[in-house]
Order: C-alpha cells, then structure tokens, then sequence
C-alpha cells in the first residue's frame, strides 16, 4: 500500500478530465433522491453511480475526495491482490506480483480519471470474489461477483478465469464426467447467469441510451473491432513491458482482415506457447488468466474507443502474478529496482493527469492527428490559445462538424457572437438538422437578441431530440416555460450542460 502511495499519491491533487464532468452534472449524482434512483433499470454501474452520488453529497465539486476515493480504492485493490494470490502462488510471488500491481503505470488512469471509478470497483470486488472461492466460500464469491458487475460489466469473463484456475489447480481429469461433483462448478455457473444478464442489460440500455458508446452506439461493426482489438492486445503487452506512451486517447485505426488475423495469430502463439506453463498455476496459466480477463473488451463486442488503458487494470493482476512467478527467484535488489523506475514513470503520469492542459497536450503530442484531444485541449486554455488549437487542427480536418461547433463555443465564451453564428452555422452545414448545432445556433441568436430565430432554433432541437436538455433549458432562459408538446421520455438523463457543445 506504501508503494502504491508512492507512485500515485500525486494524482489525490488533480482536478477533473473529460466525462468527470458530465458526472457534476448528472442530477441522478446531484439531488438528494440519487442514493435510490442509482438503482434504477436505466441507470448503467449502479454501484459507481453510487458511490459519485455520496462523493458528492459530501464534497460537492471539489475534486479532492473523488480522487482521494479512486487512491483509496487502488489501495485496497492492492492489498486484496495479496492476500488472493499469496493463496495461489506463494508468498514471495505474491509480493512482487502485488507490488507491481501497486505500482505499474498502467494503472494511472484508472486512479486520476474520477469517471473510471468502476474499473476500481469491479477490480476490489473480484480480488474480493478470489479470495472467498479459495477460502472455500463459494455462495460469498457470487454475491461479491454481482457486487462487481454492478460496478462494472468489464468483469464478465471473471468466471472463467476461476473456471481456468480451478482446472490449473485441481484439474478436470482426476474424476470421471459421471462423478463429477455438479455442486461444485454450480457457483461458476450462477456467475456465468450473471455475467450473461449484465452483457444482455448494457444491449439493452445502449438501445435506449444513444450516444452510449457500445454495442450499436459504437459506431464500429463487430468484425471490423474484432480484427483491431488483435493489434490493441500487442500494443496492451508491450505497455507492460515497456510502460510509455500512455494517452488518455491513443489513436488506434481500424484494421482490416489481413492486419487483423497477423496480430491475432501473434497472440495465439503466445496463448499456446503459455500453454505449455499452465498446470498447479505457473506463469502460463496466468498469462492466459490475464487475456481471458480482457475478453469483454478486446474481442467481438464492440465500443467507440477501440483502446482504452483502464481496460488493462483488472488483467494487470494477472499479468503481475505471471511476472511474479517468474522473478520470484530474481535478486531483490534488482526487482526494487525494477518497481522503482515504474513507479517513477507512474509518478510522472500521475503529474500529467493533474490538469487538464497537461493531460491533453500529452494526448496531442502521442496522436498529433486525431482531432478529439485537440478539441480537449481546446476546452482548458483561454480563448485565444484555443483558437489558435482549433485553426491547427482544421488544417487536419477541414470539414470536421465537431471543430467548427468547438469554435463558435469558444467565441461565444469570449463574447463574441458574430463569430459564433458564423461557426455554428458552418457546423450545421456539415451536419444538417443535428439536434446539438441547432442547439448551438440557436445559442449564438439568442446573444444577438433575434429571439423567434433563436427558439425556432431550440425547438427544432428538441423536435429532433426530445432529450435535448440544453435546447429546453434555453427555451426557459428566454420565458417559455410551455414546454408540453415536447415531453420528456422516460429514457432521457436530465443532465445539466453548457450552452455549446
């Protein structure tokens, strides 16, 4: 836990990035009801939501106790590693197994980005799981694998990890199929159900939640993510190994077929050559544990960001336990050694992750021509720095919508209008009747006091997206409160937002 301290103690201090704002305003995170509307069937990680509604309802805005809370997490994260593995492996492994995970970069943005607090929890609760299926609990490591899908569905594949340590432990073979002991592989089964429900409900949620990101929101089709994800596996292991050049937005490109079937065909051969370790839980089957762990991510289902670094964090236990089994023998001075350049690497991203210009000028220079850590940047300088961003990255992007609307938001900031109308405008040119420019239009009339242009504007947003809640609260602004023809659905999050997005 010291170590852990040690390499990320720093990002206690940082301040909010990217989607942590959408949780400020999130009213199910905001009102005093959110502790039981959290649970509701439409509310996605009920258990993460949870948890922001009490961070809030305690400190409020102030980003202090949000990430001193992710801190806290990553530490008993750490300590349940030990205890489960050292069950496993031994106590000596189990050390630089858990002292690895405390520290290894890879873990950063799980612990600074306060919106991937889910990953921590379903971290913590399937350490927890592990620990009570190998004291013997199998009803008490269902009940906390539950905990853990209500945290975060990423964990779905964790039964089969257990099924792997089980065959790695006690084997399949010593027992024949008529003996088998059903009771036994019932608690794996139930978790599976589970697994299985929570995969269902995200299909489901994502069809009623657009722009959620996943599934059919993603934008991406299953084949096309499957053949990436085979490169991202690569790129995810040689970060283990070489811990650089970690963006909170890396640019990955679509791969085709041929790209596709080369990495995966890398990784098989590393699966089968991890084979040949696999039995009484060598490296191999830890190694395997780890990909197994990474399945919900990196296989069929897809997502928008085809990478993500958080996604390493649960299979990072299993990677650190392979490491472990093979430097248990290794002098421990060099094994110090080791853990202290990573956690001076983790230290120096978690001082990257402390503002947001400093996290997205890292964005930038890592995917100098992808356009959304431009626009990230955009958002944390002053307004004439911003432009200055914008004008660059239209020059790799001319006709990019999201560039021109980031524009006109930045000269409506500034108090300038003109310029904004003229942003606007050009943004709703290139995509024509989208509920959020005409939104952002209208906005920019509003400022120029041309109030029937302004609300045509607004209502054509809301007729076009009835969850449009910065086109109904402008309605308001102006004194129309007769909002009735346009209803709220009952699928709509009443989010808070700006003016211009």
């Amino acid at each position: 836990m010291v170590a852990a301290l040690f390499a990320f103690g720093a990002a206690a201090a940082g301040g909010f990035h990217f989607d942590d704002y959408g949780l400020l305003g999130d009213s199910v995170i905001t009102s005093a009801d959110g502790w039981w509307r959290a649970w509701l069937p439409l509310q996605t990680r009920p258990l993460t939501w949870f948890t922001f509604w009490a961070n809030f309802a305690v400190s409020g805005s102030d980003p202090l106790l949000w990430h001193v809370a992710n801190v806290g997490l990553h530490c008993a994260c750490v300590l349940a590693a030990y205890s489960a593995l050292r069950r496993v492996i031994g106590t000596p492994a189990a050390w630089i197994a858990a002292a690895l995970f405390a520290v290894h970069p890879v873990a950063t943005e799980p612990v600074a980005y306060v919106a991937a607090r889910g990953t921590l929890l379903a971290t913590l609760f399937c350490l927890l799981s592990l620990g009570a299926w190998l004291r013997g609990r199998p009803s008490t490591a269902v009940a906390l694998f539950a905990a853990a899908l209500l945290a975060k569905e990423e964990c779905a594949a964790f039964p089969l990890f257990l099924a792997a340590l089980h065959a790695s432990t006690v084997g399949f073979r010593r027992v024949g199929l008529k003996d088998v002991r059903w009771r036994e592989f019932a608690p794996i089964g139930c978790m599976l159900l589970l697994s299985l429900a929570a995969g269902l409900r995200v299909i489901w949620a994502s069809h009623y939640l657009p722009g959620s990101g996943v599934a059919a929101s993603s934008g991406i089709t299953p084949a096309s993510y499957f053949w990436t994800q085979g490169v991202v596996i690569l790129r995810y292991l040689r970060m283990l190994i070489i811990p650089l050049a970690f963006s909170p937005d890396p640019e990955i490109a679509v791969r085709g077929p041929a790209a596709g079937m080369l990495a995966w065909a890398c990784v098989l051969a590393a699966a089968v050559l991890a084979a040949t370790r696999f039995q009484k839980a060598r490296a191999g089957f830890w190694f395997l544990g780890a990909l197994i762990l990474l399945l919900p991510s990196s296989s069929i289902f897809p997502a928008a960001d085809l990478a993500a670094d958080r996604r390493l964090y649960l299979p990072l236990v299993a990677f650190a336990a392979c490491a472990g089994v093979l430097l248990a023998h290794l002098d421990r001075r060099i094994i110090a050694a080791l853990l202290f350049g990573f956690a001076l690497i983790s230290i120096r991203q978690s001082l990257v992750w402390r503002t947001e210009e400093s996290l997205w000028t890292e964005a930038v220079r890592l995917a100098p021509n992808k356009i959304r850590p431009r626009l990230q940047l955009a958002r944390a300088l002053p307004w004439h720095r911003a432009v200055a961003v914008i004008e660059d990255a239209k020059r790799i992007a001319p006709n990019d919508p999201d560039l021109a609307s980031e524009e006109g938001r930045i000269h409506l900031s500034a108090g300038r209008p003109e310029l904004a109308l003229n942003a606007f405008g050009r943004a709703l040119a290139l995509r024509p009747n989208d509920p959020k420019a005409l939104n952002n239009r209208g906005a920019a009339l509003f400022a120029l006091d041309q109030r029937e242009a302004a609300k045509a504007d607004f209502e054509a947003a809301l007729r076009g997206d009835p969850c449009q809640a910065d086109a109904r609260r402008n309605l308001r602004a102006m004194g129309f409160d007769d909002l009735q023809k346009y209803p709220w659905p009952a699928s709509c999050n009443p989010a808070t937002g700006s003016n211009a997005r």
